[in-house]
């Protein structure tokens, strides 16, 4: 694969208009990430869960913030990249491209959440099993084998790629109109549910997979066979920078809600770094006596330390990435110590934050929400002239094609609504649906 091509400001949905004369100073990646932070389903983020359930006294991260901090981690990241990258290719007609991987990056990581539904990983988890082992399975006969992969290995990254490409009703072609870079460097799968391993990964639903190819043949995507592609390098930078944020804001929310000792947490984060820095930061931190910002010190040095490290590995095996031989993730291939530290943090989040009780009672109530959503609005959209079916419909955005020709766009059209849901909102119907809140008059 070339940079000259990957990095490209063509719009999907506008590939025959450009302006020349439009004004202002943005490039047209930062007219993306400007794009997706004036959204309303960026916005209805803030109401998502991250890990934690959102606590009223105690801040811990929900998808938002998240997102927020993904994008500030990968900017760093892809300006560390770019440092590295840019002497290689000084005199190349095209090397000025390079120094826009930053303004990519941070706008693909502001999106790489976008279509996950509410509560969490859970959430994703329980759509799929509604059609693999629950109420759902009674329709896979009218589904071809394609478009019931699609459903019973429902993913969160699939969905955020039609949340900022699909044209819902009432909107424009080419969805929010993004570059295609910035699109293919969400796609952490490049290929359909038909190719998902034991985990149940893919980069597309059917209904995406036109406009996925279109995007890979004009970025210039190695393909690995007929229906698979290799993935666009800066993947593997969004992926890294949601990798860090990830595990290292998991342990420090895990300290602020006192699942983890503060002597655990500074033990875990001091890891990282050999013994002559450890004793030049404990120094630093005997200046303040709030454990919390003590932790926060910590985080930002771990943090620093793995954009580094991601960037050395980024552009030690540059050649192979764009050959699409490079094997894992950039996380994969750091220092032994540094692998050794995230590890640590990786097992104690397994073991103590995502089994914690509060944790567990989310995914078992987002579990059960869900699915009668799930059921409810199905069978709506399968039998609108029922009484009730008329009623529910009404309550549908007007942008979710309902009245779509197909049975798998209608349901569709169901998971769109479901996934942009926040918490609340899907607590709020769900408790209307069931009969235990009814609106005061």
């Amino acid at each position: 694969m070339q940079w000259a091509s990957l990095i490209s400001d063509e719009r999907l949905g506008l590939e025959h208009y450009r302006d020349e004369n439009r004004g202002g100073v943005r490039s047209e990646f930062e007219r993306d990430y400007d794009r997706l932070i004036f959204s309303s389903p960026f916005r209805r983020l803030q109401n998502k869960t991250q890990v934690f359930p959102l606590p009223d006294s105690i801040f811990v991260h929900n998808r938002l913030t998240h997102s927020l901090e993904v994008a500030c981690v990968g900017r760093s990241l892809s300006g560390e990249v770019a440092s590295r990258l840019l002497p290689r290719y000084q005199g190349e007609p095209w090397a000025d491209k390079l120094n826009a991987i930053g303004e990519i990056v941070a706008a693909a990581c502001l999106a790489h959440d976008l279509g996950n539904p509410p509560f969490g990983h859970s959430g994703e988890k329980t759509i799929g099993a509604y059609f693999a082992e629950g109420g759902g399975r009674v329709l896979r006969e009218h589904f071809t084998p394609e478009q019931w992969s699609d459903l019973v290995h429902f993913e969160g990254n699939a969905n955020s790629l039609r949340a900022l490409v699909h044209q819902f009703n009432g909107r424009r072609p080419g969805g929010f109109a993004m570059t295609y870079s910035t699109l293919a460097a969400i796609v952490k799968y490049p290929y359909s549910s038909r190719h998902a391993a034991d985990n149940g990964k893919f980069g597309f639903f059917t209904s995406e997979r036109e406009i996925f190819e279109r995007i890979a043949s004009h970025l210039g995507l190695l393909r690995v066979d007929t229906e698979r592609y290799c993935r666009h390098p800066l993947v593997y930078l969004v992926e890294a920078a949601d990798d860090i944020c990830y595990q290292v804001m998991d342990i420090e929310d895990g300290h602020k809600l006192k699942i983890i000792t503060t002597d655990e947490t500074l033990s875990l984060l001091l890891a990282f770094f050999d013994e002559k820095r450890r004793a030049h930061m404990r120094e630093v931190m005997n200046r303040v006596t709030d454990p919390n910002e003590k932790v926060v010190y910590l985080r930002s040095c771990v943090v620093g330390l793995l954009v580094r490290e991601c960037a050395d590995t980024f552009a030690a095996h540059e050649r192979d990435i764009l050959a699409g031989r490079f094997e894992g993730t950039l996380i994969d291939h750091i220092s032994p110590r540094a692998m050794a530290g995230y590890t640590a943090c990786s097992e104690l989040a397994r073991q103590r934050l995502y089994r914690a009780s509060y944790v567990v009672d989310v995914d078992l109530a987002g579990n059960r929400i869900i699915n009668l959503l799930l059921e409810k609005l199905i069978e709506a959209v399968m039998h609108p002239e029922r009484n009730y079916s008329q009623l529910l419909l009404t309550k549908f955005p007007q942008q979710y094609d309902i009245n779509a020709p197909t049975l798998f766009e209608k349901v569709q059209a169901v998971l769109d609504h479901i996934s942009a849901m926040t918490d609340v909102y899907a607590l709020n119907l769900y408790r209307r649906l069931d009969g235990i809140s009814i609106p005061m008059v």
